[in-house]
């Protein structure tokens, strides 16, 4: 299943994992904003080569790519194309659905909207540290679960990258309140 889905170019993955089911240990929810990053991208981790942190980046179709973001929160990506390729999607927020209460309690909220909206509150609700880096989507504690139907989705550029920030590479469900960031474009997909 997942090279299937993942193993495509980054963003033709991107935008096709809206609506999919992302649970860590059965806790999670339907992804509702995600991020596409690529080897030839300036912003991307994988820019410069493989080396040090970003190695998974340039693994198999399907890996967890987990990194620090400004040593503050973690931060989770699917590695996507074929494996040297160096490109991963990062997911941005979730729409909680599964163990509310585990979330809840980690995040210290009662705010569904605010429980999962960016890397790091999503990360934090999931229990996601560097521990899962290197790990694969398809194996325990990860589960991604196919949606009953594809949900409309719009693009915006990405956030909080000084580089190629002008790329339109955020792709959101249409008019979910658990983004991080409403979007300002309008280009469906």
């Amino acid at each position: 299943m997942t090279s299937e889905l993942l193993g495509r170019d980054v963003l033709d993955v991107a935008p096709a994992l809206i609506g999919w089911t992302l649970l860590v240990d059965g806790v999670g929810g339907t992804i509702v904003e995600v991020e596409a990053y690529r080897e030839d991208d300036p912003a991307s981790h994988s820019f410069d080569g493989s080396r040090g942190r970003n190695v998974v980046m340039f693994g198999p179709p399907g890996g967890v790519y987990v990194y620090r973001s400004y040593g503050i929160h973690w931060c989770l990506n699917l590695v996507c194309e074929a494996e040297g390729r160096g490109a991963a999607v990062l997911i941005r927020a979730l729409e909680p659905t599964h163990g509310l209460d585990a979330i809840r309690e980690r995040r210290g909220l009662l705010d569904e909207r605010l429980l999962c909206s960016g890397p790091g509150r999503l990360t934090q609700a999931l229990g996601v540290t560097g521990e899962h880096n290197g790990r694969h989507i398809d194996r325990p504690p990860f589960q991604l679960v196919a949606p009953a139907a594809q949900l409309e989705v719009v693009t915006d550029i990405r956030i909080g990258i000084t580089k190629a920030a002008e790329q339109p590479w955020r792709f959101l469900a249409a008019g979910s309140r658990f983004v991080s960031k409403p979007a300002n474009a309008r280009r469906r997909f």
